[in-house]
């Protein structure tokens, strides 16, 4: 939505109240300031956050709707070329998406994302369930066995007290003899998605999502530092500022923080 159909729209000859006046100002403002990447809920739980309101979702809905705040929206996952495994495991974690403690469920994944003349950067990352921040995160311009064991690599060093059930996909590098062998090390019990199911890593697939959503897909990157620059100030973002209602409409680390001190 431009400026102009905005002001247009909160200065239009019907009758207003001035309360829902006021709020329409405070969520153009959150709007912007999150690059449209706030729907309905993420902008209700922000601003009651940040005025000490208690204002519900339907109200926010209402308003947003006829200021046409609306979120972006996001775009399938490519599909990718299976490969022939050298060790399989079973899927122990079986869709149950929830953890008692911090480090005790690690999930994994490798995305890519396309910058300049169809160059590719590929990330690596490590979400903890319990709180779901990222644990641990790499990249690089190949989508190879050593992005995958940078990424557990930098998990262990910050957590080497840490013997998570660790989750993946088939992806040749989580089924290499090698990485079989860090696993064992690290004293870590491996999991996988069967073949085809996707959802048997849904939530690492969906932070794939709401990372290309809502800082990727709004921009142009012409070169690679600027893309590397970008994922870094959103998993930032993501880990100390993005409020989740899962995780009582705090950001991951502040929760992780709440839960390490009542430890």
């Amino acid at each position: 939505m431009n400026r102009s159909s905005y002001y247009k729209w909160l200065n239009r000859s019907k009758n207003i109240d001035e309360q829902d006046k006021d709020l329409v100002h405070k969520l153009g403002y959150l709007y912007a300031q999150y690059n449209g990447i706030y729907g309905y809920r993420r902008l209700t739980d922000e601003l009651n956050s940040r005025y000490g309101t208690h204002y519900n979702y339907k109200r926010v809905y209402r308003l947003t709707r006829l200021a046409g705040l609306k979120a972006v929206i996001r775009r399938k996952r490519p599909q990718y070329r299976r490969s022939t495994p050298e060790v399989t495991a079973e899927n122990i974690l079986s869709r149950n998406f929830t953890a008692k403690n911090l480090n005790k469920k690690w999930l994994t994944d490798v995305t890519e994302f396309k910058y300049g003349n169809g160059e590719k950067l590929y990330l690596s990352a490590i979400l903890d369930l319990k709180d779901r921040s990222v644990v641990s995160f790499a990249y690089g311009k190949h989508n190879n066995n050593r992005l995958v064991f940078d990424t557990f690599d930098l998990a262990v060093t910050k957590y080497p007290e840490a013997h998570p059930l660790f989750h993946s996909d088939r992806g040749f590098q989580y089924t290499s003899k090698q990485f079989k062998t860090k696993l064992d090390k690290a004293g870590m019990l491996q999991s996988m998605s069967r073949v085809g199911r996707c959802i048997d890593n849904g939530p690492m697939e969906g932070f794939w999502g709401i990372l290309k959503c809502e800082t990727y897909y709004l921009n142009k990157f012409d070169d690679y530092n600027s893309l590397v620059v970008a994922i870094e100030d959103y998993i930032h973002f993501y880990n100390y500022e993005r409020r989740q209602k899962k995780l009582n409409r705090l950001a991951p680390m502040m929760y992780r923080q709440l839960l390490e001190r009542v430890i």
